[in-house]
């Protein structure tokens, strides 16, 4: 087991103090203090290995946020690293696309069940708003219905913030119930004629909150919904699309979009994102222009056709999820030992786990904050995720640790 330390953060510190005087906000988005666990979370990482990586005061712990999820098959996977160097090595980026991106988009279309056609972008808000357009282009309609508390990128229309959006942004978006058939229908009823698309997620992961799975039939009702009225179905499958099933999430949950994004886990790192779609999409995504200076690099499309092909051949999505697993049983069980509560939600790839009533989320910040304290990276308020790298022993040595926090905070009286 680890040996349990305060980690040191000094260099952290005065790193951010140097990118505040340069950077707004010193770091911004999702990796921001604010978002985490400020003075508790490091800064800056330095490096990382399998499940585990290293700050920049040279603290080691094993991460279960994997880089907020594109680690699907660990940190420095050999296989990955070594296709994106071979692809590099004749060039990495061109007046015009490489070999590697014909035979990565053969690729999609041979592996997702509805597919006929494939693009890469970088990010996912490239794809998503980039679906949006399609299929406005492909209905003449202007509405977009979304579930209320989905994220679905950092573009005006759906972006969590405020800052710099406008009401004209968002007049044509619309936000439906998760769970609730009738809540989509009845919009759509008071809507006729005007929706283009209906935006879903496999599973229901809203910030700050437990993560839902779809009741039975719940999407594949919205399908038929959407096949009923015209309307586009895109499922944003960015956060956890082949870590949940080497084909895409939806045929885990017994469904098929129209569109589908993917981006974290396709290339273990490598920066790329995609979408897919049917051939009646075809000619209305061939007209909504998308492009970037840097979207046709070759390390990353390699890197890419790499990964699908480890998630296929090593199952690992059954492999993360059995992990998963583990390590939510464990820390259940090692919870309710000392007196608490502790539930995971969601997947167990990707699970959000949350202490019953616990509403402020300061049971669960206080938890954390002990665990990284100690070796475990453990986020408060965003689900986890599991790599292929998180093994037997990297999973038990993350439930002692906590079972040491729950032990400290049962002795201190947190929670009653």
């Amino acid at each position: 087991m680890n040996s349990f330390f305060e980690p040191r953060l000094s260099e952290s510190r005065a790193l951010f103090e140097r990118a505040h005087q340069v950077v707004p906000g010193g770091i911004y988005g999702h990796t921001s203090p604010a978002a985490g666990m400020p003075g508790v979370f490091p800064y800056f990482a330095e490096s990382a290995q399998g499940c585990r990586f290293t700050d920049v005061d040279g603290n080691d712990y094993i991460d279960f946020m994997c880089g907020f999820g594109p680690i699907v098959l660990g940190y420095n996977h050999p296989e990955i690293e070594e296709a994106a160097a071979k692809a590099k090595e004749k060039g990495n980026l061109f007046n015009m696309p490489s070999r590697g991106f014909v035979e990565l988009a053969e690729l999609f279309v041979t592996r997702i069940n509805f597919a006929d056609w494939a693009v890469f972008a970088k990010n996912g808000s490239d794809v998503t708003t980039w679906a949006l357009q399609v299929a406005r282009e492909a209905t003449g309609r202007k509405k977009i219905l979304m579930l209320k508390g989905a994220y679905h990128g950092v573009d005006a229309w759906c972006a969590p913030g405020y800052g710099g959006v406008i009401e004209e942004d968002r007049m044509h978006i619309h936000r439906f119930e998760w769970n609730s058939i009738d809540s989509l229908t009845g919009m759509l009823e008071s809507l006729r004629d005007q929706v283009a698309a209906v935006f879903v997620t496999p599973y229901h992961h809203p910030s700050f909150a437990p993560s839902e799975l779809p009741e039975n039939g719940f999407l594949e009702k919205i399908q038929n919904a959407c096949n009923q009225e015209g309307i586009v179905m895109i499922l944003d499958d960015i956060r956890t699309g082949f870590r949940l099933h080497a084909a895409g999430s939806h045929q885990r949950f017994g469904f098929e979009p129209d569109i589908a994004c993917y981006c974290k886990a396709i290339g273990n790192g490598f920066p790329i994102s995609a979408a897919v779609g049917r051939e009646s999409l075809k000619t209305a995504a061939a007209k909504v222009f998308l492009t970037g200076s840097y979207w046709n690099n070759a390390d990353a499309m390699a890197a890419a056709a790499t990964c699908l092909h480890v998630l296929e051949r090593d199952r690992v999505p059954e492999k993360i999820e059995a992990a998963g697993d583990r390590l939510c049983r464990g820390l259940t069980e090692i919870a309710a030992k000392h007196g608490f509560d502790l539930r995971c939600s969601g997947p167990r790839a990707a699970p959000y786990p949350f202490f019953a009533d616990d509403r402020t989320l300061r049971l669960m910040q206080d938890f954390c904050g002990r665990a990284v304290r100690k070796g475990a990276f453990f986020h408060p308020h965003h689900n986890w995720f599991l790599s292929a790298a998180h093994d037997e022993a990297s999973i038990d040595e993350a439930i002692g640790i906590a079972g040491v926090c729950l032990q400290e905070m049962a002795a201190q009286g947190a929670g009653q």
